[in-house]
């Protein structure tokens, strides 16, 4: 009998030995890091932090919001793609560090499309052309032909160069014909005051930042900038629909880990994370700002969706002649 025992339980420790390391330990059994590569307080940071307490929840450990700023979001992506790879550090990207940053930046220290193992596309924030009320265009087809009788006289304001509202304008001129001008400033918000004093016709920013100036009548939308309408103003019609076939452009958000990440352990967080941005809780907030919901939630629909991004926006970043150090 001892003989039967004491063989029973050599098999049994042969084979939890076989087990790979992460199936023998319960995931997560301490908290996590949630990297946020910008400052507190702007719309990334809200969204990762309404995340971050549903995913405590799911989990059972605490998520921890961490914001490393600069450098356009790729020194917070950087920190992410050199922690361990053990899940207990993961990044809520947006287009620039997990996109258009491969092409922008000299001397990229991480690769977007390698440097990550995807978990979640979240969502993307569509952007929107607005301009200011007094340009005397209705549509994108009047703003188009209102610019081609006079080129380079209409301007538009962007938050920065190589920022997506400046990119954006690069794309409607290359696919349009026309040659607006483009007006950086050091932010949306003096971009924004310029819109609103005078001192440029438009801007193509987030419908999150436009809905109030939009419903308080101090800008003009012409058309979303997504392939879609925005569900939270449905009754404006896309860029796409008014002829400029093609035409998209949006601040997506992802979470990534970092490369090397165990399978299963992408796989725990990928559910959690599906689970959180089902909640109740969750759909009102993002809904609320604008967001429209992913279309898939698999890891690998992100991984594809980031090459897709980074292809697209290093020829948008040739072609307007930019480069940041």
């Amino acid at each position: 009998m001892l003989k039967r025992s004491l063989l029973a339980l050599a098999a049994g420790a042969a084979l939890l030995a076989a087990l790979p390391v992460q199936a023998q330990a319960t995931f997560p059994d301490k908290p996590l890091t949630f990297v946020v590569p910008f400052p507190p307080g702007g719309p990334t940071d809200a969204m990762a932090r309404i995340l971050a307490t549903e995913l405590t929840k799911e989990l059972g450990q605490s998520v921890i919001v961490d914001n490393k700023a600069g450098a356009g979001g790729n020194i917070g992506a950087d920190a992410v793609a050199r922690a361990t790879p053990d899940g207990y550090t993961i990044m809520f990207g947006t287009s620039g560090p997990l996109a258009i940053n491969q092409s922008l930046y000299k001397g990229q220290k991480y690769d977007a499309r390698t440097s990550f193992e995807p978990v979640i596309y979240v969502g993307y924030l569509p952007n929107i052309l607005v301009v200011r009320p007094g340009l005397g265009v209705s549509s994108v087809q009047e703003l188009i032909a209102k610019e081609k009788a006079k080129p380079g006289t209409l301007s538009y304001a962007s938050s920065g160069n190589g920022a997506s509202s400046h990119l954006a304008g690069v794309l409607f001129n290359e696919m349009t014909g026309t040659q607006l001008l483009h007006v950086p400033y050091k932010g949306t918000g003096p971009a924004l005051n310029d819109l609103l004093g005078g001192q440029v016709d438009m801007t193509f920013t987030d419908i999150l930042t436009a809905m109030p100036y939009i419903e308080g009548g101090k800008v003009k939308p012409l058309g979303v900038a997504t392939a879609k309408r925005s569900s939270a103003l449905p009754d404006i019609p896309t860029i796409a629909e008014q002829g400029v076939k093609g035409y998209d452009v949006s601040v997506f958000f992802g979470v990534v880990a970092p490369k090397g990440t165990p399978a299963d352990r992408i796989q725990v967080l990928n559910q959690a994370f599906a689970r959180a941005l089902d909640s109740d809780r969750v759909r009102s907030s993002f809904a609320k700002q604008g967001l429209e919901a992913s279309p898939d939630h698999t890891p690998a629909y992100l991984g594809q969706f980031i090459r897709t991004e980074v292809d697209k926006w290093a020829k948008v970043v040739q072609q307007a002649g930019v480069r940041l150090d």
